[in-house]
């Protein structure tokens, strides 16, 4: 074959054969017709005219429709897509096409393939055009080329306008399981119940904020609420710790976990009981996937790279803002460091929609508080910046009374303060503190009745 002829007859990867064995597998038997919703989209077929065709079954589907050869072709008719000369033909040669239904997850499985071929082909074109007309630096072209790659693993264009069409299926579904019980929350639960009631749990693509003076305990209720979602949902928690060691995260895990006092813990002077304890403790964790960095000089960039390439990514933590640099290793000097402040907490909003799922940042407050009577956070006590408290889906503030007033009766009483709340309303919830454990609970569980 002549060069240009060559060039001329290439396509992008797809199989025509197992596009129309899908269809026909759908028109023929409408069991499996469920199945093949939940692995492809319209974009995966190449073909127009299948295209068309998946779309059309696709929103009927949404809608619960009976989907076959006829009611197809009228909706094809109603939405436009029909052509008098070859629609019903080609239908009906489909049908013919596939015998049987068996192999039909076969089919998808190809198409999908496929799919995400010429998701990548895409892919290296644009980034090859980046690099080519050189516009940025060489970490934002970076940045840029892993966020397109990390996009055609996760199966979806980088930037594609989706319709609505296409997004009611999945709410739909979501909205089933709820109604049916299945899942009790939308989002994942943090363990908390009575917070969990709030914010309807950890809720996909939302970024979390929880703020609270130094040595409240912000960290210890994120290490709860990390090995919560990590022993409950069987995901992997990421967790870039800015401030503590991995070794100072693991005896706080093990502290909580096992109920053992921390302070035996850091110095060995421990019972027969705590060690029985010890590695019962071992053992849980052993079993859960949390992901620990203790690089004190992580970007949002860094944290997004890293967390792009864990499969089953369930939860990131973030501890805490103000420690952060910004990308590219900006210096940002006084009155600047409130730009900085804002550019890392939009990033980590942007990272928690692209990654889809909820990240947890923790962040210090001014000591604006400590002036007033009722020491109780607000929003506007937030240090830096104004910015975190637009970027935030959910604000969360810790206060205990015995932080400022040892006197006070509501000893070990924590308070968790939900002063913005994009999902529903605002309000206070009640937490035991036990420090020596370092660990929170609802108020309704008593550990000395464990």
């Amino acid at each position: 074959m002549p060069f240009e002829e060559e060039i001329l007859s290439r396509q992008m990867p797809h199989s025509l054969e197992a596009e129309q064995a899908a269809l026909g597998a759908m028109l023929i038997d409408a069991d499996c017709i469920k199945d093949v919703m939940d692995k492809l989209q319209p974009d995966d077929f190449y073909v127009k005219q299948n295209r068309d065709i998946f779309e059309t079954m696709y929103s009927m589907f949404s809608y619960s429709r009976a989907i076959d050869g006829v009611t197809v072709a009228e909706e094809m008719q109603k939405n436009g897509t029909y052509d008098n000369q070859t629609t019903r033909p080609y239908l009906v040669q489909l049908m013919e096409l596939t015998p049987t239904s068996a192999n039909v997850m076969e089919y998808v499985g190809i198409i999908r393939d496929k799919s995400l071929l010429r998701g990548l082909a895409k892919a290296a074109g644009e980034i090859t055009a980046m690099v080519q007309e050189g516009l940025g630096e060489a970490s934002a072209i970076l940045e840029a080329a892993e966020q397109k790659v990390y996009a055609v693993r996760r199966g979806r264009s980088a930037q594609e306008l989706v319709p609505v069409a296409q997004l009611i299926k999945p709410f739909l579904d979501q909205l089933n399981d709820l109604a049916s019980g299945k899942t009790g929350l939308p989002g994942l639960p943090s363990g908390f119940s009575a917070v969990d009631q709030k914010i309807h749990g950890l809720n996909k693509s939302d970024l979390i904020l929880l703020a609270a003076r130094p040595g409240v305990g912000k960290s210890s209720f994120a290490l709860n609420m990390a090995l919560n979602v990590a022993r409950q949902s069987q995901k992997t928690v990421a967790v870039f710790s800015l401030e503590m060691s991995r070794e100072q995260l693991l005896v706080r895990l093990m502290a909580s976990e096992a109920l053992v006092d921390l302070s035996r813990l850091l110095t060995g002077r421990l019972s027969a009981s705590d060690w029985g304890k010890l590695t019962q403790a071992a053992r849980t964790l052993r079993q859960t996937d949390i992901r620990i960095d203790d690089n004190p000089m992580l970007t949002a960039a860094d944290m997004n790279a890293k967390c792009r390439r864990l499969d089953n990514l369930g939860l990131v933590i973030i501890d805490y803002l103000q420690l952060m640099s910004s990308s590219g290793g900006k210096g940002y000097a006084g009155e600047n460091r409130q730009q900085a402040v804002s550019d890392i907490s939009r990033m980590l909003k942007i990272m928690a929609k692209e990654l889809d799922v909820p990240v947890i940042c923790l962040s210090q407050l001014s000591r604006a508080n400590e002036k007033r009577e009722d020491k109780r956070p607000m929003l506007s006590d937030l240090r830096d910046s104004g910015a975190i408290e637009q970027d935030a889906d959910i604000v969360m503030f810790l206060y205990r009374e015995d932080y400022y007033r040892e006197d006070t009766e509501n000893r070990n009483i924590a308070e968790c303060i939900v002063a913005k709340n994009r999902h529903g309303e605002t309000g206070k919830i009640p937490l035991r503190w036990s420090p020596e454990y370092t660990t929170f609970s609802t108020v309704e569980m008593r550990f000395d009745e464990e």
